[in-house]
């Protein structure tokens, strides 16, 4: 969401007729990066994935000064969060954008790592890939832009596999560059139905409407402790302030003062990141008939806010087709359906090993995969080690059988074995399964049988660009 005001900021100075030699120098000051794995997707729309990044360091690796660091309350911590994931759809004719906010804690597939929360998808790659490295004698240096590199390799494919998108663009925004982009456009008016005083975001305003610098938006749009909702009225805090920031800059023209130019390209290129294949000039010259009004902001459908998992770790759940259907539906129809022909169940044998600590939780999934259609393999207690999370195994990842039993279980992860047979699926379970034949699975079923959740969470109206006024929140 943040990146996303980087782009609009850009779009206006097309739309104001502001020079182009500007627009090309404010571009070519971004660090752009490769080999992300992103396109392929023909699914009617451009999608971006936005990634706000809780960093020490800017865009460039460049540790923050002292005072950067204290301006954005950010301690000495050396981990990379992304507290901040959404999604942009714009359809191919370029006139309409929806910003759709995936929730930091929702609780997804990662790849090689198994079931986490989907903001741990970058971090927790990066580390586990970082120390990896380190081990194997790669300078410090280069273990820390290779483990970057995989964390956020990560993240997109996380992201596209709960959507059921190919991610065509990534661009990266640190807390920083969200500070020095809101003071570039001399700040922005929000509106609190009630005044808020809480100390771990920094967060104390009034009630009413006022006008935020940058780090006070940033307080506005960290807060989630003494919400009504935690995480998703704090998503909602940071739609109705970027509706507000993209409706200000759009309307008001702020971007057409020469000084604020040079906010803009200094921010912009000490804090932003995009991919390498974006041709962002060609890109902007599609969007020139988007008006604020055609900018909206929703969140992706959510079954519980407040789900525990077996290891007690509080989640947000959410349901994967749930998911797929809602995003395909913003370009007027389904998410792109895969080419794979249909797989007969009865064609495969599937193993079932139990690492989870909960007794009989293999035999009952064994029982719900020949419920499915599959044939029953070995089943019994995994002896091979301790494992992060759930995974189905196989020889290869891109193995057909395996990936049917993945979905038949809510969308496990496929990860290799090479001491499999070509014909061999293994599931192995941890504690964090929560899929058919688990206790949580007979309440809800991923395969999309059934509709029943634990905590029903409306889906809130979208906000858009185009109102008069900021929007009253919690």
């Amino acid at each position: 969401m943040r990146g996303f005001a980087a782009i609009l900021a850009v779009v206006v100075l097309v739309i104001t007729g502001f020079a182009w030699h500007s627009v090309d120098s404010l571009i070519s000051n971004i660090e752009r990066i490769g080999g992300l794995g992103l396109g392929g997707g023909r699914d009617g729309a451009v999608d971006i994935l936005l990634v706000g990044v809780d960093s020490r360091t800017d865009a460039h690796g460049n540790p923050l000064s002292d005072r950067e660091r204290a301006l954005l309350h950010a301690g000495d911590e050396v981990g990379t969060n992304t507290d901040t994931i959404v999604l942009i759809r714009v359809p191919n004719d370029g006139r309409s954008a929806t910003a759709i906010s995936i929730p930091r804690d929702s609780y997804v597939d990662i790849p090689d790592l198994g079931k986490g929360k989907i903001n741990s998808a970058y971090g927790a790659t990066k580390e586990t890939q970082r120390l990896k490295l380190i081990n194997q004698g790669v300078p410090e240096a280069d273990a820390d832009k290779q483990s970057t590199q995989a964390g956020r390799q990560a993240l997109i494919k996380s992201v596209g596999n709960l959507t059921g998108i190919s991610v065509d663009h990534y661009a990266e925004v640190s807390l920083l560059g969200f500070v020095l982009l809101t003071d570039a456009v001399g700040g922005v008016e929000v509106c609190l139905n009630n005044a808020v005083d809480e100390w771990m975001s920094g967060a104390d305003f009034p009630a009413g409407r006022q006008r935020l610098d940058g780090p006070s938006a940033l307080s506005f749009v960290r807060q989630r402790h003494n919400l009504p909702r935690g995480d998703l009225d704090r998503i909602v805090r940071q739609q109705v302030f970027m509706a507000q920031l993209v409706g200000q800059v759009l309307n008001a023209k702020t971007l057409s003062n020469p000084g604020r130019m040079k906010q803009l390209s200094d921010a912009v290129g000490r804090t932003v990141v995009l991919d390498d294949d974006w041709d962002v000039l060609a890109f902007l010259q599609q969007l020139q008939d988007l008006s604020g009004g055609q900018v909206k902001f929703e969140t992706i459908p959510v079954t519980d806010l407040n789900y525990m998992t077996t290891s007690g770790e509080s989640v947000v759940r959410v349901d994967p087709k749930a998911v797929k259907d809602y995003v395909g539906s913003l370009v007027g129809g389904k998410a792109a359906e895969s080419d794979e022909p249909a797989l007969d169940p009865a064609t495969v044998t599937v193993s079932v090993y139990n690492a989870s600590g909960v007794g009989g939780l293999a035999g009952q999934v064994a029982q719900a995969l020949s419920g499915k259609g599959f044939r029953e393999g070995v089943v019994g207690n995994y002896t091979g080690g301790s494992v992060t999370g759930s995974r189905v195994l196989a020889a290869n990842t891109a193995d057909a059988k395996a990936k049917a039993v993945a979905k038949a279980l809510g969308g496990l992860p496929v990860l290799a074995d090479t001491t499999l047979s070509p014909d061999s699926v293994s599931v192995v379970l941890a504690s964090d399964y929560s899929g058919p034949g688990s206790s949580a699975g007979g309440m809800f079923d991923f395969s999309g049988t059934s509709s029943a959740t634990a905590t029903p969470v409306p889906p809130a109206p979208p906000i858009d660009a185009g109102q008069n006024g900021p929007k009253c929140v919690n």
